[in-house]
């Protein structure tokens, strides 16, 4: 069984106009939302083997204040630029070159990205988890797809099967 956590980066700063997007961080929002999801994977017991993150500065944000202890070293985190931006067919290539050990991993991105790569991934789940999903994957939203594979080489569209979706918005009105 392998397990595949997408997190959107949390809600970005618009404040200064002339800002390369990779460089915009978050705003005041993003900074109090990231922790909330933060203590959802916990919750959740997610203890990821590996963690892929693009390198734009409100992912790096996300993973910091969501995750502190993987941020700190606790789990290998590998930081690429080819994460910002790539398409879902590029992401899927990136996991597809996963270590066979690695039975958990958390890629931290952007959309339409990642709404792409859940919607492509999840073959099946809980069909109010499938809907929301297919409307919207909004900043902060966490997907978690599991697929019954020995290893991420032959990770392919349809085969996931969606076991949490939720956000920060809802995890804030529960």
């Amino acid at each position: 069984m392998l397990t595949l956590a997408l997190l959107r980066h949390a809600k970005s700063s618009w404040d200064q106009p002339g800002l390369n997007d990779i460089d915009r961080p978050l705003n005041a929002r993003g900074i109090a939302a990231a922790p909330v999801i933060g203590r959802e994977i916990a919750r959740l017991k997610l203890n990821p083997d590996l963690i892929l993150c693009s390198t734009a500065k409100r992912t790096r944000e996300t993973l910091a204040l969501a995750l502190p202890k993987a941020a700190a070293g606790a789990t290998p985190v590998l930081f690429e630029e080819a994460l910002y931006m790539a398409s879902a067919e590029r992401l899927i290539e990136r996991l597809q070159r996963v270590p066979g050990n690695t039975r958990t991993v958390l890629l931290i991105g952007h959309n339409p990205s990642l709404h792409n790569l859940a919607l492509a991934l999840a073959g099946r789940g809980e069909p109010d988890s499938l809907k929301s999903l297919a409307d919207a994957f909004p900043t902060g939203a966490l997907a978690i797809l599991e697929f019954d594979a020995a290893d991420w080489h032959g990770l392919a569209t349809g085969q996931g099967r969606l076991v949490h979706f939720t956000t920060p918005r809802r995890l804030s009105a529960a």
